[in-house]
């Protein structure tokens, strides 16, 4: 398998300039893709992204395939208005804690400090066969202890 490219590498600079254009694209749309608008704002024509750019699609998946604990996510904090990122505790039950203190007025902003700050944590080797084991879903795994 294909690791994840190395911080300063030029496939590396090109994936996050890939998912800048994507994010930049999306804005004034509500949710979030990795694919490009052929006019900003507009999904009618979208390319790009995860359907042309083979190492961001990798990573992505190898991101999404991660364990749910540490997992930094989005938390709105005033609808439509506010977001912050928070990391998930990986146990059922225990809410998730902010990351830091910045507020996002813009939903489409923090979804790219949220994959830079992912793909600084991911390691070379996420998602390697070696590294594989049944998963976050086992029956005696994640339960709060009681």
């Amino acid at each position: 398998m294909i690791p994840i490219p190395k911080k300063g590498t030029p496939e590396r600079e090109a994936m996050i300039k890939e998912h800048r254009e994507c994010v930049d694209s999306m804005k004034g749309v509500a949710g979030f893709s990795v694919l490009k608008c052929e006019t900003p704002g507009d999904t009618t024509v979208v390319t790009g992204g995860v359907h042309e750019h083979p190492d961001l699609k990798r990573v992505l998946l190898r991101m999404r395939g991660e364990s749910p604990k540490g997992k930094l996510i989005v938390i709105c904090t005033k609808v439509d208005a506010e977001w912050r990122i928070g990391r998930l505790s990986g146990i059922r039950g225990v809410p998730p804690e902010f990351v830091g203190d910045k507020i996002y007025t813009d939903e489409q902003e923090i979804q790219h400090d949220i994959f830079l700050m992912r793909l600084d944590e991911l390691p070379e080797t996420a998602g390697m066969p070696e590294h594989f084991d049944e998963g976050w879903k086992r029956k005696d795994d994640n339960w709060p202890v009681t």
